[in-house]
């Protein structure tokens, strides 16, 4: 009897999708491609997300090395977001899944 040995395919489209996220990532991308936001902004920008799901969103995308969390020293603290240069990298990606969402959705 051979001793067969399952091997893994990776999908590289499976690997960048969880790094990117559900969802809400790709909103809070589009919204930091235009520049570096503050958590309200976000929040205001990004109809029906609840302060939990922007919060684990914004955690993952750190964890990710895609968005970079700034505290200020301020009372209250002022939390600033932005795109490192692997997120930055994401958004020829984005900008093609907005023009397939404009003409196929």
């Amino acid at each position: 009897m051979e001793n067969v040995v399952e091997q893994k395919v990776e999908c590289s489209i499976e690997k960048a999708l969880n790094i990117i996220g559900g969802k809400w990532s790709f909103l809070v991308l589009r919204e930091l491609f235009e520049g570096t936001k503050r958590f309200g902004e976000l929040q205001k920008k990004i109809h029906n997300i609840s302060p939990k799901a922007l919060t684990d969103t914004l955690r993952h995308l750190e964890r990710n090395e895609i968005v970079i969390r700034k505290a200020y020293p301020t009372v209250p603290v002022t939390v600033e977001y932005s795109l490192t240069e692997k997120g930055h990298a994401l958004h020829k990606i984005i900008k093609e899944m907005k023009l397939w969402g404009a003409q196929w959705a």
